[in-house]
Protein backbone atom coordinates (compact mmCIF):
# COMPACT_ATOMS: atom_id res chain seq x y z
CA UNK A 1 0.00 0.00 0.00
CA UNK A 2 2.78 2.39 0.70
CA UNK A 3 3.95 1.70 -2.52
CA UNK A 4 1.09 2.33 -4.27
CA UNK A 5 0.70 5.49 -2.18
CA UNK A 6 4.43 6.93 -3.60
CA UNK A 7 3.57 5.76 -7.09
CA UNK A 8 0.27 8.00 -6.67
CA UNK A 9 2.43 10.79 -5.36
CA UNK A 10 5.17 10.36 -8.16
CA UNK A 11 2.55 10.65 -10.76
CA UNK A 12 1.14 13.57 -9.50
CA UNK A 13 4.52 15.40 -9.33
CA UNK A 14 5.46 15.05 -12.87
CA UNK A 15 2.50 16.85 -13.99
CA UNK A 16 2.79 19.50 -11.29
CA UNK A 17 6.18 20.28 -12.02
CA UNK A 18 5.02 21.61 -15.82
CA UNK A 19 3.00 24.20 -14.03
CA UNK A 20 5.74 25.70 -11.72
CA UNK A 21 7.41 28.90 -12.93
CA UNK A 22 10.25 28.36 -15.79
CA UNK A 23 13.61 29.12 -14.92
CA UNK A 24 14.96 31.77 -16.83
CA UNK A 25 17.98 29.77 -19.04
CA UNK A 26 14.74 27.99 -20.78
CA UNK A 27 12.87 31.88 -20.72
CA UNK A 28 16.13 32.78 -22.52
CA UNK A 29 16.44 29.83 -25.01
CA UNK A 30 12.44 30.18 -26.10
CA UNK A 31 13.11 33.63 -26.55
CA UNK A 32 16.08 32.79 -28.57
CA UNK A 33 14.66 30.14 -30.64
CA UNK A 34 11.76 32.56 -31.91
CA UNK A 35 13.64 35.50 -32.72
CA UNK A 36 15.54 32.92 -34.66
CA UNK A 37 12.79 32.05 -36.45
CA UNK A 38 11.78 35.57 -37.67
CA UNK A 39 15.37 36.20 -38.69
CA UNK A 40 16.01 32.49 -40.99
CA UNK A 41 12.36 33.50 -42.49
CA UNK A 42 13.59 36.91 -43.77
CA UNK A 43 16.93 35.45 -44.58
CA UNK A 44 15.26 32.31 -46.20
CA UNK A 45 13.24 35.06 -48.52
CA UNK A 46 11.63 32.55 -51.20
CA UNK A 47 7.98 32.56 -50.49
CA UNK A 48 8.13 35.30 -48.07
CA UNK A 49 5.22 36.58 -47.01
CA UNK A 50 3.55 35.56 -50.18
CA UNK A 51 -0.02 35.03 -48.76
CA UNK A 52 -0.35 38.50 -47.03
CA UNK A 53 0.81 39.84 -49.63
CA UNK A 54 -2.07 39.40 -51.69
CA UNK A 55 -4.23 41.16 -49.66
CA UNK A 56 -1.91 43.74 -49.21
CA UNK A 57 -1.65 44.19 -53.11
CA UNK A 58 -5.58 44.68 -53.06
CA UNK A 59 -5.44 47.04 -50.68
CA UNK A 60 -3.16 48.67 -52.99
CA UNK A 61 -5.54 48.39 -55.69
CA UNK A 62 -8.44 50.01 -53.81
CA UNK A 63 -6.12 52.78 -52.84
CA UNK A 64 -5.72 53.19 -56.47
CA UNK A 65 -9.36 53.08 -57.74
CA UNK A 66 -8.94 49.30 -58.98
CA UNK A 67 -10.96 46.28 -58.27
CA UNK A 68 -9.38 44.61 -55.20
CA UNK A 69 -10.91 41.05 -56.81
CA UNK A 70 -9.28 41.41 -60.39
CA UNK A 71 -6.75 39.15 -58.87
CA UNK A 72 -7.62 35.66 -58.47
CA UNK A 73 -5.78 34.77 -55.23
CA UNK A 74 -6.69 37.52 -53.47
CA UNK A 75 -9.36 35.26 -51.73
CA UNK A 76 -10.55 36.96 -48.62
CA UNK A 77 -13.60 38.53 -48.01
CA UNK A 78 -14.30 42.47 -48.22
CA UNK A 79 -13.74 42.76 -44.93
CA UNK A 80 -10.12 41.84 -45.41
CA UNK A 81 -9.49 44.89 -48.19
CA UNK A 82 -10.01 47.74 -45.08
CA UNK A 83 -8.14 46.06 -42.37
CA UNK A 84 -4.91 45.61 -44.92
CA UNK A 85 -4.94 49.44 -46.26
CA UNK A 86 -2.53 49.85 -42.65
CA UNK A 87 -0.41 47.50 -43.53
CA UNK A 88 -0.72 49.02 -47.36
CA UNK A 89 -0.02 52.47 -46.21
CA UNK A 90 3.88 51.75 -44.71
CA UNK A 91 7.18 51.32 -47.06
CA UNK A 92 7.43 48.30 -48.70
CA UNK A 93 11.12 47.40 -47.01
CA UNK A 94 9.42 47.06 -43.75
CA UNK A 95 6.77 44.15 -44.83
CA UNK A 96 10.10 41.42 -45.26
CA UNK A 97 10.77 42.25 -41.25
CA UNK A 98 7.22 43.24 -40.18
CA UNK A 99 4.98 40.02 -41.48
CA UNK A 100 7.03 37.05 -40.21
CA UNK A 101 7.71 39.30 -36.59
CA UNK A 102 3.61 39.66 -36.64
CA UNK A 103 3.15 36.06 -37.65
CA UNK A 104 5.34 34.69 -34.58
CA UNK A 105 3.36 37.20 -32.43
CA UNK A 106 0.14 36.12 -33.16
CA UNK A 107 0.44 32.58 -32.79
CA UNK A 108 2.40 33.21 -29.50
CA UNK A 109 -0.94 35.44 -28.33
CA UNK A 110 -3.17 33.03 -29.01
CA UNK A 111 -0.91 30.05 -26.86
CA UNK A 112 -1.13 32.07 -23.74
CA UNK A 113 -4.89 32.96 -24.40
CA UNK A 114 -5.62 29.34 -24.76
CA UNK A 115 -3.18 28.85 -21.32
CA UNK A 116 -5.86 31.36 -19.73
CA UNK A 117 -9.01 29.22 -20.86
CA UNK A 118 -7.32 26.01 -18.39
CA UNK A 119 -6.17 29.14 -15.45
CA UNK A 120 -2.22 28.12 -16.80
CA UNK A 121 0.37 30.75 -16.01
CA UNK A 122 2.08 32.62 -19.00
CA UNK A 123 5.37 31.55 -17.27
CA UNK A 124 5.29 28.14 -16.75
CA UNK A 125 7.46 25.05 -18.22
CA UNK A 126 3.92 23.54 -20.04
CA UNK A 127 3.90 27.51 -21.79
CA UNK A 128 8.07 28.06 -22.42
CA UNK A 129 8.18 24.13 -23.87
CA UNK A 130 5.82 24.75 -26.05
CA UNK A 131 7.27 28.19 -27.32
CA UNK A 132 10.80 26.64 -27.32
CA UNK A 133 8.97 23.61 -29.57
CA UNK A 134 7.05 25.89 -32.13
CA UNK A 135 10.18 26.66 -34.17
CA UNK A 136 11.05 22.88 -34.88
CA UNK A 137 6.83 22.46 -36.18
CA UNK A 138 6.71 22.71 -39.89
CA UNK A 139 3.25 24.04 -40.06
CA UNK A 140 4.23 27.06 -37.48
CA UNK A 141 6.97 27.81 -39.97
CA UNK A 142 4.90 27.45 -42.92
CA UNK A 143 2.46 29.95 -41.29
CA UNK A 144 5.08 32.47 -40.07
CA UNK A 145 6.32 32.51 -43.90
CA UNK A 146 3.40 32.90 -45.95
CA UNK A 147 2.07 35.41 -43.42
CA UNK A 148 -1.36 33.79 -44.04
CA UNK A 149 -4.31 35.71 -42.41
CA UNK A 150 -5.51 31.94 -40.77
CA UNK A 151 -3.20 33.51 -37.91
CA UNK A 152 -6.63 36.21 -37.05
CA UNK A 153 -8.55 32.68 -36.67
CA UNK A 154 -5.51 31.58 -34.67
CA UNK A 155 -5.99 34.35 -32.32
CA UNK A 156 -9.56 34.73 -32.10
CA UNK A 157 -10.20 30.97 -31.97
CA UNK A 158 -9.10 30.99 -27.88
CA UNK A 159 -10.12 34.09 -26.98
CA UNK A 160 -13.51 33.47 -28.09
CA UNK A 161 -13.57 30.30 -25.79
CA UNK A 162 -11.67 32.21 -22.55
CA UNK A 163 -14.70 34.45 -22.93
CA UNK A 164 -17.24 31.64 -23.19
CA UNK A 165 -15.38 30.19 -20.23
CA UNK A 166 -16.59 33.28 -18.36
CA UNK A 167 -20.17 33.57 -19.35
CA UNK A 168 -19.53 36.27 -21.87
CA UNK A 169 -21.29 34.61 -24.80
CA UNK A 170 -22.23 37.91 -26.71
CA UNK A 171 -18.45 39.00 -26.43
CA UNK A 172 -17.25 35.67 -27.73
CA UNK A 173 -19.83 35.93 -30.70
CA UNK A 174 -18.37 39.39 -31.29
CA UNK A 175 -15.07 38.10 -31.56
CA UNK A 176 -15.72 35.35 -33.71
CA UNK A 177 -18.14 38.00 -35.96
CA UNK A 178 -15.04 40.13 -36.65
CA UNK A 179 -12.45 37.23 -37.79
CA UNK A 180 -15.31 36.09 -40.36
CA UNK A 181 -15.63 39.11 -41.27
CA UNK A 182 -11.53 38.80 -42.13
CA UNK A 183 -12.16 35.21 -43.61
CA UNK A 184 -14.90 32.40 -42.69
CA UNK A 185 -12.72 29.70 -41.45
CA UNK A 186 -14.31 29.62 -38.02
CA UNK A 187 -17.59 29.59 -39.48
CA UNK A 188 -17.72 25.92 -38.06
CA UNK A 189 -17.72 27.54 -34.37
CA UNK A 190 -21.08 28.86 -35.05
CA UNK A 191 -22.72 25.32 -34.46
CA UNK A 192 -21.23 26.07 -30.96
CA UNK A 193 -23.15 28.49 -30.26
CA UNK A 194 -26.25 26.59 -31.90
CA UNK A 195 -25.69 23.56 -28.86
CA UNK A 196 -25.08 26.22 -26.32
CA UNK A 197 -28.20 28.06 -26.97
CA UNK A 198 -26.78 31.03 -26.99
CA UNK A 199 -29.14 32.56 -29.85
CA UNK A 200 -27.59 35.94 -28.99
CA UNK A 201 -24.15 35.30 -29.28
CA UNK A 202 -25.41 33.38 -32.67
CA UNK A 203 -26.67 36.78 -34.03
CA UNK A 204 -23.85 38.57 -33.05
CA UNK A 205 -21.97 36.25 -34.51
CA UNK A 206 -23.56 36.32 -37.94
CA UNK A 207 -24.96 40.06 -38.47
CA UNK A 208 -20.92 41.33 -37.78
CA UNK A 209 -19.29 39.96 -40.77
CA UNK A 210 -22.53 41.18 -43.13
CA UNK A 211 -22.27 44.36 -41.36
CA UNK A 212 -18.54 44.55 -42.21
CA UNK A 213 -18.61 43.20 -45.68
CA UNK A 214 -21.75 44.84 -47.22
CA UNK A 215 -20.16 48.51 -46.64
CA UNK A 216 -16.65 47.14 -47.65
CA UNK A 217 -17.80 45.88 -51.21
CA UNK A 218 -20.19 49.05 -51.65
CA UNK A 219 -16.83 51.24 -51.17
CA UNK A 220 -14.65 48.87 -53.99
CA UNK A 221 -14.72 48.91 -57.15
CA UNK A 222 -16.51 45.78 -59.65
CA UNK A 223 -17.42 43.72 -56.01
CA UNK A 224 -19.32 41.21 -57.97
CA UNK A 225 -16.30 39.59 -58.79
CA UNK A 226 -16.13 37.99 -55.75
CA UNK A 227 -19.15 35.98 -56.90
CA UNK A 228 -18.42 35.58 -60.03
CA UNK A 229 -14.65 35.16 -60.02
CA UNK A 230 -13.33 34.63 -56.43
CA UNK A 231 -15.72 31.84 -55.45
CA UNK A 232 -16.15 29.50 -58.28
CA UNK A 233 -11.97 29.33 -57.55
CA UNK A 234 -12.60 28.65 -54.46
CA UNK A 235 -15.41 26.11 -55.14
CA UNK A 236 -13.20 24.32 -57.52
CA UNK A 237 -10.55 23.89 -54.78
CA UNK A 238 -8.30 26.78 -56.51
CA UNK A 239 -6.18 25.72 -59.13
CA UNK A 240 -3.13 23.16 -60.19
CA UNK A 241 -0.35 25.34 -57.87
CA UNK A 242 -2.25 24.84 -54.52
CA UNK A 243 -3.53 21.30 -55.20
CA UNK A 244 -0.72 19.44 -54.55
CA UNK A 245 -1.21 21.24 -50.90
CA UNK A 246 -4.16 20.29 -50.28
CA UNK A 247 -4.79 17.79 -47.03
CA UNK A 248 -8.64 17.70 -47.45
CA UNK A 249 -9.35 13.76 -47.13
CA UNK A 250 -11.25 14.44 -50.41
CA UNK A 251 -8.36 15.69 -52.63
CA UNK A 252 -5.44 13.13 -50.87
CA UNK A 253 -7.99 10.25 -51.94
CA UNK A 254 -8.38 11.38 -55.34
CA UNK A 255 -4.78 11.32 -55.60
CA UNK A 256 -4.35 8.02 -54.32
CA UNK A 257 -6.20 7.06 -57.55
CA UNK A 258 -10.02 6.71 -56.14
CA UNK A 259 -12.99 8.54 -57.90
CA UNK A 260 -13.15 12.34 -57.51
CA UNK A 261 -17.21 12.04 -56.43
CA UNK A 262 -16.49 8.93 -54.45
CA UNK A 263 -13.25 10.74 -52.51
CA UNK A 264 -15.32 13.41 -51.60
CA UNK A 265 -18.71 11.99 -51.14
CA UNK A 266 -16.15 9.91 -48.22
CA UNK A 267 -15.02 13.33 -47.31
CA UNK A 268 -18.48 14.56 -46.67
CA UNK A 269 -19.18 11.37 -44.48
CA UNK A 270 -16.20 11.70 -42.03
CA UNK A 271 -17.10 15.92 -41.67
CA UNK A 272 -20.60 14.45 -41.01
CA UNK A 273 -19.31 11.89 -38.06
CA UNK A 274 -16.98 14.53 -37.19
CA UNK A 275 -20.05 16.81 -36.40
CA UNK A 276 -22.17 13.95 -34.71
CA UNK A 277 -18.74 13.36 -32.46
CA UNK A 278 -19.07 17.07 -31.27
CA UNK A 279 -22.58 17.35 -30.66
CA UNK A 280 -21.80 14.06 -28.76
CA UNK A 281 -19.44 15.90 -26.35
CA UNK A 282 -21.66 18.82 -25.84
CA UNK A 283 -24.72 16.54 -24.88
CA UNK A 284 -22.60 14.66 -22.26
CA UNK A 285 -22.77 17.83 -20.35
CA UNK A 286 -20.23 19.62 -17.86
CA UNK A 287 -19.37 23.17 -17.02
CA UNK A 288 -15.51 22.99 -17.69
CA UNK A 289 -13.48 24.81 -20.57
CA UNK A 290 -12.70 21.08 -21.57
CA UNK A 291 -16.28 20.82 -23.33
CA UNK A 292 -16.27 23.93 -25.01
CA UNK A 293 -12.70 23.80 -26.61
CA UNK A 294 -13.20 19.80 -27.19
CA UNK A 295 -16.21 20.29 -29.48
CA UNK A 296 -14.78 23.79 -30.74
CA UNK A 297 -12.14 21.47 -32.21
CA UNK A 298 -13.65 18.77 -33.26
CA UNK A 299 -15.70 20.95 -35.59
CA UNK A 300 -13.20 22.78 -36.88
CA UNK A 301 -11.28 19.61 -37.73
CA UNK A 302 -14.53 18.06 -38.98
CA UNK A 303 -14.51 20.96 -41.03
CA UNK A 304 -10.50 20.74 -42.35
CA UNK A 305 -11.57 17.61 -43.95
CA UNK A 306 -14.00 18.45 -46.12
CA UNK A 307 -12.83 22.04 -47.36
CA UNK A 308 -10.96 22.43 -50.14
CA UNK A 309 -8.14 23.45 -49.48
CA UNK A 310 -6.58 22.51 -46.03
CA UNK A 311 -3.53 23.37 -45.85
CA UNK A 312 -1.07 22.14 -42.69
CA UNK A 313 -1.30 25.57 -41.33
CA UNK A 314 -4.60 25.29 -40.21
CA UNK A 315 -4.24 22.97 -37.92
CA UNK A 316 -2.38 26.11 -35.39
CA UNK A 317 -5.89 26.91 -34.68
CA UNK A 318 -6.73 24.12 -32.39
CA UNK A 319 -3.50 23.43 -31.70
CA UNK A 320 -3.14 25.83 -29.11
CA UNK A 321 -6.49 25.13 -27.15
CA UNK A 322 -5.86 21.65 -27.06
CA UNK A 323 -2.55 21.64 -25.91
CA UNK A 324 -3.16 23.67 -22.95
CA UNK A 325 -5.85 20.94 -22.19
CA UNK A 326 -3.15 19.27 -20.86
CA UNK A 327 -4.00 20.49 -17.81
CA UNK A 328 -6.75 18.32 -17.19
CA UNK A 329 -6.62 14.69 -16.71
CA UNK A 330 -7.67 12.61 -19.70
CA UNK A 331 -7.17 15.05 -22.18
CA UNK A 332 -6.32 14.53 -25.42
CA UNK A 333 -2.56 15.64 -25.13
CA UNK A 334 -2.77 13.39 -22.49
CA UNK A 335 -2.93 10.34 -25.14
CA UNK A 336 0.48 8.90 -27.24
CA UNK A 337 -1.87 9.10 -30.64
CA UNK A 338 -1.84 13.03 -30.15
CA UNK A 339 1.81 13.45 -30.55
CA UNK A 340 2.33 10.71 -32.72
CA UNK A 341 0.29 12.44 -35.31
CA UNK A 342 2.70 15.78 -35.06
CA UNK A 343 5.84 13.87 -35.00
CA UNK A 344 6.30 13.47 -38.67
CA UNK A 345 5.94 17.60 -38.85
CA UNK A 346 9.66 17.87 -37.06
CA UNK A 347 10.95 20.38 -39.11
CA UNK A 348 14.11 19.09 -40.74
CA UNK A 349 13.03 15.36 -40.88
CA UNK A 350 12.68 13.75 -43.91
CA UNK A 351 10.52 10.99 -44.49
CA UNK A 352 10.83 9.00 -47.24
CA UNK A 353 9.24 9.14 -50.97
CA UNK A 354 7.59 12.76 -49.10
CA UNK A 355 10.94 14.55 -49.62
CA UNK A 356 9.25 16.52 -52.46
CA UNK A 357 7.32 19.56 -51.41
CA UNK A 358 4.73 18.94 -53.95
CA UNK A 359 4.12 15.35 -51.91
CA UNK A 360 3.85 17.54 -48.46
CA UNK A 361 -0.42 17.10 -48.54
CA UNK A 362 0.02 13.30 -47.57
CA UNK A 363 2.07 13.92 -44.70
CA UNK A 364 -0.06 16.89 -43.57
CA UNK A 365 -3.17 14.67 -43.91
CA UNK A 366 -1.91 11.94 -41.93
CA UNK A 367 -1.01 14.58 -39.23
CA UNK A 368 -4.87 15.96 -39.88
CA UNK A 369 -6.63 12.62 -39.97
CA UNK A 370 -5.45 11.10 -36.90
CA UNK A 371 -5.55 13.99 -34.89
CA UNK A 372 -9.59 14.65 -36.03
CA UNK A 373 -9.61 10.57 -35.33
CA UNK A 374 -8.08 11.37 -31.87
CA UNK A 375 -10.12 14.53 -30.65
CA UNK A 376 -13.62 11.97 -32.04
CA UNK A 377 -12.37 8.99 -30.09
CA UNK A 378 -11.83 11.79 -26.86
CA UNK A 379 -15.62 13.29 -27.75
CA UNK A 380 -16.85 9.65 -27.48
CA UNK A 381 -15.18 8.07 -24.48
CA UNK A 382 -16.05 11.16 -22.17
CA UNK A 383 -18.56 9.94 -19.64
CA UNK A 384 -21.59 11.94 -18.47
CA UNK A 385 -21.19 15.31 -15.76
CA UNK A 386 -17.50 14.49 -16.44
CA UNK A 387 -16.07 16.37 -12.98
CA UNK A 388 -12.63 15.46 -14.83
CA UNK A 389 -12.92 18.83 -17.52
CA UNK A 390 -11.48 20.78 -14.14
CA UNK A 391 -8.35 22.61 -14.73
CA UNK A 392 -7.31 24.23 -11.41
CA UNK A 393 -8.01 28.36 -11.45
CA UNK A 394 -9.79 27.94 -14.67
CA UNK A 395 -12.82 29.21 -13.19
CA UNK A 396 -14.81 25.97 -15.15
CA UNK A 397 -18.22 27.03 -14.17
CA UNK A 398 -18.07 29.96 -14.92
CA UNK A 399 -19.84 29.12 -18.08
CA UNK A 400 -23.32 28.63 -16.19
CA UNK A 401 -22.54 31.93 -14.67
CA UNK A 402 -21.50 30.28 -10.81
CA UNK A 403 -19.01 31.06 -9.41
CA UNK A 404 -14.82 29.83 -9.80
CA UNK A 405 -14.30 26.28 -8.23
CA UNK A 406 -10.02 26.98 -7.50
CA UNK A 407 -9.54 23.82 -5.82
CA UNK A 408 -7.20 21.45 -7.53
CA UNK A 409 -8.77 18.47 -9.23
CA UNK A 410 -6.79 15.17 -8.43
CA UNK A 411 -3.53 14.41 -10.78
CA UNK A 412 -4.18 17.98 -12.83
CA UNK A 413 -1.43 20.11 -13.54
Amino acid sequence: MAADTAGQRGQASRPAWLLRPAPWPLRAVAAGLTAVVVVATVRRGGRLGMDNAFVVKAARALLDGGAPYADKRFLYLPGAVLAAVPEALLPARWLPWLVPAAGVGLVLLGWFLSLRIFGVRADSRLAVLVVAALPFFQPFRNLVTLGNWTLASVVALPLALLLACRARWVAAGAVIGCVLALKPMLLPVLLLFVLARRWGALAVASTVPVGVSLPAALAMPRPGMFLTRTLPFLLRGQDAFARPYDASLGAVLARLGMAPAAAYGLAVAAAAAGVACACLRWRRADDGPLRLVETAAMLLLAAFLVSRPSFDHYLLVVLGPLLASAAVPGSVPRTVWFWAALVPQVAGLDWPYLEDVRRRAFKDAAMLWTLAAVVACACLRRPAGSGADRAPGSGADRTSGGGADRTPAPGAF
